[in-house]
């Protein structure tokens, strides 16, 4: 395990509420932002004076960080500085939403250290992006990328929705053209799902039946592998070294802090959240207990999320001993339907399997 520590910082403030969105967000008014800002910034103090481990990932998400002003971002970044030893090779990313509106952002952010960015870019359709509720349209995606390197921030991150209402293999197709175009050094893909409490859900949307979202995902996993990335996780495309360092922190049962509203953590064997409550966490609300982290069946099942599996030497590193051989039994049937490969070293999914991987893993387990 490695000794370093990953930070994630909510940003709680959506001028608009996408219409499948169901993440902890509220409409930023008044001096709200500022109060939040300085809540953050006592908490990255508390924080810090309770552990001495380097920082080695920070990911500023949200919600839509990309309404921070640049002396917003300052002071957070700041505070971070102060309180951690943030070490010089650290990946820190910032997440941004396309358009106008956060494009002066961008060269602040590479000032301040940014040096990753993830943009929600989510379709190359301008009809998709209306119907999905985004406030940009992809010429903004592009333009974003472009300002982004012009700034020299030269890893960057597109997310891309397959799954959308009205949607085939031919509509996917240039979605698909369109990231790739962008040529970001990742990709991040999801699945929509239709989540309680959604305009989505509140309108009953239809969308596309399960075999037609699984052509969708196996078109997709097809042609970013064709274009150079590696499907290092369910959901995630990378070109070789520019896989999320801090997402990489969940799935391998590595330490980090979530701070804000609805934030989560693991941290010394214990998970812990801030509950989604923006009033009561600028009054000082801290974490409740989740409980304990990092047993055998949650090691598994985060590592078998990622392509290169559940590797055994890890697994007897972590909880000396091997897997159980009734593990290795049943991940051997699903080797026969395709759906996994397993060796003397590893287990891991197939993009087949990466589809079920809910089902297969909870046989697994």
């Amino acid at each position: 395990m490695t000794n370093s520590l990953g930070i994630y910082i909510h940003i709680p403030f959506c001028v608009k509420k996408c219409n499948y969105c169901s993440f902890y967000s509220v409409l930023p008014s008044g001096d709200i932002k500022g109060r939040y800002v300085k809540r953050i910034t006592e908490e990255l103090k508390r924080w810090g004076g309770q552990t001495a481990r380097p920082i080695n990932t920070l990911y500023i998400g949200g919600g839509t960080p990309s309404l921070l002003t640049a002396k917003e971002l300052e002071l957070i970044l700041s505070a971070v500085r102060d309180n951690f030893n943030l070490l010089p090779n650290a990946e820190i990313t910032l997440e941004i939403n396309p358009g106008d509106d956060t494009l002066p952002l961008l060269k602040a952010a590479a000032s301040l250290g940014i040096n990753r960015i993830s943009i929600g870019v989510q379709s190359a359709k301008d009809e998709e992006l209306k119907l999905l509720g985004r406030r940009h349209s992809f010429k903004y995606a592009v333009k974003t990328v472009e300002v982004a390197r012009f700034c020299g921030i030269n890893n960057i991150s597109a997310d891309i929705m397959i799954g959308l209402p009205h949607s085939n293999r031919d509509s996917l197709q240039v979605s698909i053209d369109g990231i790739l175009s962008l040529g970001t050094q990742h990709i991040s893909a999801y699945i929509l799902k239709v989540e309680e409490g959604t305009p989505f859900y509140r309108d009953n949307i239809s969308l596309p039946d399960d075999d037609a979202v699984a052509d969708q995902y196996l078109q997709m996993c097809t042609a970013f592998k064709d274009a150079g990335y590696g499907h290092y996780e369910i959901s995630n495309f990378a070109k070789p070294g520019f896989e999320s360092r801090h997402n990489n922190r969940y799935w391998l049962l590595e330490d980090y802090i979530g701070i804000g509203p609805a934030a989560h953590s693991f941290f010394e064997g214990k998970r812990f959240y801030y509950p989604a409550d923006l009033s009561n966490f600028i009054k000082g609300s801290t974490p409740v207990s989740d409980g304990e982290g990092g047993d055998e069946q949650e090691f598994i099942m985060l590592a078998l999320r990622l392509s290169r599996g559940l590797v055994f030497e890890e697994y007897k590193a972590r909880f000396g001993c091997a897997p159980d051989s009734s593990l290795i039994n049943k991940a051997k049937f699903f080797e026969q339907q395709g759906l996994c490969i397993c060796d003397d070293r590893h287990i891991s999914l197939t993009d087949e399997g990466m589809l079920v991987s809910n089902s297969v893993i909870g046989e697994l387990i």
